[in-house]
């Protein structure tokens, strides 16, 4: 008599609770009164699944009773619950255990899946990029890695009540047709300085504010002439522009180290993305809507 040997049982992940969704969806429009559409519930919904299958085979790995972060956090909540007990911190941890407390706390969750993803990524790590590759996305990359315009000036700096000596000292140097380096003693100190060399729009905003920059561009500036008194956060600004910059295009050996950064993001994001798409296939994943899994979710991020 033959016998017939049947596959093991899968186990199973999901289905979302209706209340698991509906908080997802609040924690996803920060409260407000937004519908997601149905591919972002979608992703929403498969993106849930995938922390719940990667904190599974986490819990299957044992990757919770070697971890550092998750011992000390147990051992946190063991001691807020006020059940220290004899015997250290081990003990204390092998109590928290048992009482399952790993599974219900949400950060040791998130400490979970992040071991488990750094976990794939060392089983499946993505290819070093070559020079090959990274010169053929400079290409393909030129008009979003084009340089924009950058500024050199000094400045005279006057604080937010000095507005009425900033106009005298505008009102002399323009008198005395007066370059900077006649007029600079009629300004204020400036913590981070009088001058700034090539400077672009998102270093400039770091300094003195995004106001600051909007007017500032808007006002046109052109190399050897005064500019303002342009308002910042921190007071008023007399600027002698010395150099203006246009957009141009990337240098490679300029754009290299960031490009590589970039590429090698993407990079070892398929490559997660591959290795939860593999993983997948060890459980059964059930989508709440129709009771089996369909697609893949948007995109893991590391």
């Amino acid at each position: 008599m033959s016998s017939v040997v049947f596959p093991p049982a899968k186990t199973v992940i999901g289905p979302l609770s209706a209340a698991r969704i509906q908080a997802l969806e609040q924690q996803w429009s920060g409260g407000a009164d937004i519908a997601l559409s149905p591919t972002q519930r979608a992703s929403l919904i498969n993106t849930e699944l995938d922390r719940n299958m990667l904190f599974q085979r986490a819990l299957e790995l044992n990757l919770h009773l070697t971890d550092g972060v998750i011992f000390q956090r147990l051992i946190r909540n063991m001691h807020f619950l006020g059940m220290a007990a004899e015997g250290g911190d081990s003990a204390l941890f092998e109590r928290a255990l048992e009482m399952r407390l790993h599974l219900d706390d949400e950060v040791v969750k998130r400490r979970m899946i992040l071991l488990m993803k750094e976990r794939l990524l060392a089983e499946n790590p993505p290819a070093a990029l070559t020079r090959v590759e990274l010169i053929d996305a400079f290409e393909r990359r030129s008009e979003t890695l084009r340089q924009p315009p950058t500024y050199s000036f000094r400045h005279l700096y006057f604080a937010e009540d000095a507005e009425e000596g900033a106009a005298a000292a505008v009102e002399a140097i323009e008198a005395q047709e007066l370059e900077f380096d006649a007029a600079w003693e009629l300004g204020q100190p400036f913590l981070q300085g009088h001058r700034f060399e090539r400077q672009n729009a998102r270093q400039l905003a770091l300094s003195f504010g995004s106001d600051f920059v909007r007017v500032f561009e808007q006002s046109g500036p052109r190399a050897q002439q005064w500019l303002g008194p342009i308002r910042s956060s921190f007071g008023w600004h007399y600027l002698w522009v010395t150099d203006v910059a246009p957009w141009r295009d990337a240098v490679f050996e300029e754009v290299e180290p960031r490009l590589r950064i970039d590429l090698e993001y993407e990079a070892q994001a398929d490559a997660l993305n591959s290795a939860i798409a593999a993983l997948r296939d060890r459980y059964d994943v059930r989508d709440p809507d129709t009771g089996a899994r369909e697609g893949d979710s948007e995109g893991a991020r590391l």
